[in-house]
């Protein structure tokens, strides 16, 4: 049995590979890690939580019994809770370490485990290693975890049941104007894909003046037959609702709420790059505010126009949060984000989070005072146009980045989408950068067996040549 971290965790089919079995390993040699390494005296405390997937309360409170029968404090969430939620907690009770049970967005026969770090956000790869590496002595010397009675764990309060959206909700309305969206009067479509974002939006706007209206909010460990992903395929109920209520906006998260997308009044998918845009903008614009940039290679280059009227320094690195994390830890950083929509800012915790983006989104359109048609429409004419669409592939078999890199790296053209190529980028899968800033990356996704291919131009029809390009230089002509 091989079980290795990827992007954002340990990820797979539950009954397949994730187990019980499998998950109390896992978690033996996160309790190894944080005993002999992160807190080798005294007594450690992790803060525990899970989404709404299927068996997520029943491994959540396994982790926890595996930490309790090692001496770890483990703060166990109540109900299934967004994951931004369970990792400001990690703050807020000074824990070591966090643990969320959750696929995040992938499909409902995947779960998952988030393993994040002291500050919040996810755990760094060498971190993820050293998990790893206990987890390899514990095979070779066919040890098992250790194990402890959870009514007997809760007696002794080596296991705490408590409630994350206190303390987040609290530190919510300190990043976002609660005020100025009241003053907005905004009908608003929530729609957290049945995921742990339920009623998220609802209750920290509750004692507003706006209208919340939340669909697929009951639970649902098969997500409704959908991936619960915030991308416009996916949300066709929350386009059908906007419609029946006459709605100013929708808003959706993905599975454990740290991923945002969201529709206008008239049902046109406003993607996660429209959404980090409009945010930049607005926090350079209207709050005056100053910082670094920090974006995946697969964002939008329009945030890079905007950080360059503002004066700002933007910062690329290879998909993942947990390389926008560094960057937010280290140095004065505004805003940071992920085409994937995961999106924080300055004040906020090392982590993406939908649940504040979608708030910070409600404060710019009830600022605006106009639809949010309006307002995307003159981000575009400022800093666009811009068009955008990603594809992605099955895989059958992994595919080694390496290789895949290098081939196509040989065989770069000099013409792309009717562009010179200026520049070609490879520290995580192959990125073209076209002479008009339009681009198409080419990757392997590292939380699904897929092959993703990215394309951003002017307009539609160079999109669809550069991922028709994209498509034959990766081999998977249709």
């Amino acid at each position: 049995m091989s079980i290795r971290f990827g992007t954002d965790g340990w990820r797979a089919v539950i009954a397949d590979t994730f187990t019980f079995a499998n998950l109390r390993l896992v978690s033996q040699a996160v309790a190894d890690y944080i005993n002999n390494d992160l807190a080798p005296n005294g007594q450690p405390e992790v803060v525990v939580g899970f989404d709404t997937r299927f068996l997520s309360d029943r491994f959540a409170a396994e982790v926890a019994r595996v930490l309790a029968a090692n001496g770890i404090i483990a703060w166990l969430a109540r109900t299934d809770t967004p994951t931004p939620a369970i990792s400001h907690n990690i703050l807020d009770k000074k824990a070591v370490a966090g643990v969320v049970i959750t696929a995040s967005h992938n499909p409902p026969r995947y779960n998952g485990f988030k393993l994040k770090a002291a500050y919040g956000g996810s755990a760094l790869p060498e971190q993820c290693g050293e998990v790893e590496r206990y987890l390899e002595i514990m095979q070779r010397d066919a040890r098992g975890p250790n194990l402890m009675d959870y009514d007997l764990a809760l007696d002794q309060e080596l296991i705490r049941r408590f409630n994350p959206t206190h303390a987040y909700y609290e530190h919510l309305e300190t990043l976002v104007d609660v005020d100025t969206i009241s003053q907005g009067e905004l009908t608003i479509v929530a729609d957290p894909m049945y995921g742990s974002g339920r009623t998220a939006i609802r209750s920290v706007l509750s004692r507003t003046r706006c209208r919340v209206h939340e669909i697929r909010g009951d639970l649902n460990p098969g997500f409704g037959g959908i991936h619960p992903e915030p991308v416009r395929r996916y949300m066709d109920a929350t386009a059908a609702m906007i419609q029946n209520l006459h709605a100013d906006v929708g808003l959706s998260t993905d599975g454990d709420a740290d991923r945002i997308g969201a529709m206008d009044g008239q049902g046109n998918f406003v993607d996660p790059h429209t959404i980090m845009s409009l945010a930049l903008r607005y926090l350079a614009e209207k709050r005056r505010m100053t910082g670094d940039v920090v974006k995946t290679l697969s964002t939008t280059m329009m945030v890079n126009r905007i950080a360059a009227h503002y004066g700002l320094t933007v910062h690329e690195t290879p998909v993942g949060f947990n390389h926008i994390a560094d960057h937010m830890m280290n140095s004065d950083v505004l805003i940071g984000g992920e085409e994937s929509g995961g999106i924080s800012i300055k004040g906020h915790i090392p982590e993406g989070d939908g649940i504040l983006m979608g708030l910070l989104l409600l404060e710019i359109i009830a600022d605006a005072g106009v639809p949010l048609v309006e307002i995307v429409a003159d981000l575009q004419r400022q800093f666009g146009p811009t068009c955008y669409e990603r594809t992605d592939f099955p895989l059958k078999q992994p595919v080694p980045k390496n290789e895949m890199v290098k081939r196509l790296e040989a065989a770069a053209p000099a013409h792309m989408g009717g562009e010179p190529v200026r520049e070609v980028h490879t520290f995580d899968g192959i990125k073209f950068v076209l002479a008009d800033d339009s681009w198409l990356l080419i990757r392997p996704s590292g939380t699904e067996p897929v092959l993703r291919v990215y394309a951003e131009g002017r307009d539609s029809d160079q999109v669809k040549a550069l991922l028709a390009a994209g498509r034959v230089m990766a081999g998977q002509e249709e």
